[in-house]
């Protein structure tokens, strides 16, 4: 099984649904989970919050948070993940759980932090949780990186 498939039934055997939230990996988590069969049991959604400002407007992610850290810090993936769950809330009824990505991949830095910066964040309804890491290799190397280790967390911290 995929690590896309172990996080979506991770998930499903608790019956919770799932709002993605993703900057640098820009769709790429979302796509990874839908090419899952029977996704749709799980995952409500996803927002590609690519511009700073969007995070704000669309995830609720504090503006003085992004105007004096920017958009890559552990605080701004919790915040975002935090977000999706009422921006993929169906029926008034928010995600029970909600993963984001933001980080840079480069081939330059915006901020002065080194490229493969990126952090993850995952809100359930019982703990939250943001981790740091560096990848390495080109763009498309650090964005899969990403995605992987998002599945993985995603996985470990919804687990039985």
């Amino acid at each position: 099984m995929s690590s896309a498939s172990d996080a979506l039934a991770a998930l499903g055997a608790r019956g919770w649904t799932l709002g993605v939230a993703e900057s640098l990996t820009g769709g790429a988590l979302c796509s990874a989970l839908v090419g899952v069969p029977g996704a749709s049991a799980v995952l409500l959604g996803g927002v590609v919050a690519y511009a700073t400002p969007v995070k704000h407007t669309l995830l609720g992610v504090d503006a003085h948070l992004l105007d004096t850290h920017g958009a890559v810090h552990p605080e701004v993936a919790a915040q975002m993940a935090r977000g999706v769950r009422s921006a993929v809330a169906v029926g008034g009824r928010s995600a029970d759980v909600g993963v984001s990505t933001t980080g840079i991949a480069g081939p330059d830095s915006p901020d002065g932090q080194p490229v493969g910066t990126v952090h993850i964040g995952v809100a359930t309804p019982i703990a939250e949780v943001s981790r740091a890491f560096v990848f390495t290799g080109d763009r498309a190397a650090i964005r899969a990186q990403a995605v992987d280790a998002a599945l993985a967390i995603l996985r470990e911290f919804v687990g039985e």
